[in-house]
């Protein structure tokens, strides 16, 4: 089966996982978009984008997406940032504007791109968006987080709607990959007592630690990919499976 993946945040964390995974097989052809510089080799192209320049980002469309016949094409929205941890009142209004078009618009501005461009292909299509539990919860210091992986969940539930009305045959996942041990984390455990009281709890989960490797949580996602029949609903989490 050759697949084209298109994989964001593809330098650390979840997403290193995830492309040292990919690129293992021939079969795969993956295209990778980080801030970090990364060398472009066989089966992988490489784009050094800011998700959070949105002109930056709609300037690379026709590139990013490539025509050709393939049996599998997955867009991985897996690049996330969890902004300024504070409350509302001590934000730098920058930073507002930035955790939504890292959160919200880019992985939107991804998807639109995805749809016009491959609606009508004769193949497999998945969209697959890395959420976060965070999204049906209301954590102090995270307004910018939770409110933005809430708008990525719905916006993940009305494009599976257009597709089941167009009959474009893609499907749609927003999948939340537990507590992964990744750079954000780091900066979660950073934070100030004072602008987060879950601060103890996160230092608590490295210490004991109860983290999940990205590797894998990596597996998990890829599981999900093999075996589409088993999830049947738009909102998923790995530790279900």
């Amino acid at each position: 089966m050759k697949s084209l993946y298109v994989l964001t945040g593809c330098s650390k964390g979840l997403g290193k996982a995830l492309l040292d995974e990919l690129v293992e097989s021939e079969k795969n052809q993956v295209v990778g978009i980080s801030r970090s510089t990364m060398e472009s080799g066989d089966g992988f192209t490489h784009f050094e984008l800011d998700l959070a320049n949105t002109t930056g980002l709609i300037k690379e469309l026709p590139s990013i997406f490539p025509v050709g016949d393939f049996d599998r094409i997955v867009l991985i929205n897996n690049a996330g940032w969890i902004g300024e941890i504070g409350p509302l009142g001590k934000l730098d209004p920058t930073g507002i504007a930035k955790i939504n078009a890292v959160n919200v618009v880019a992985p939107a501005i991804l998807i639109n791109e995805y749809v016009r461009k491959y609606h009508d292909q004769k193949c497999e299509k998945l969209v697959i968006n890395i959420s976060s539990g965070a999204a049906s919860k209301d954590v102090d210091g995270w307004s910018g987080y939770c409110s933005s992986k809430a708008a990525l969940n719905r916006m993940t539930g009305v494009a599976q709607v257009e597709s089941d009305l167009k009959g474009f045959g893609i499907n749609y996942y927003a999948l939340s990959p537990g507590i992964v041990d990744t750079p954000m984390q780091a900066d979660i455990r950073s934070a100030d007592q004072e602008n987060f009281s879950g601060l103890k709890k996160f230092k608590d989960f490295k210490a004991n630690d109860e983290l999940s490797s990205p590797e894998v949580v990596a597996e998990k996602v890829l599981y999900l990919i093999d075996h589409l029949d088993e999830f049947t609903e738009v909102l998923q989490d790995v530790r279900d499976f």
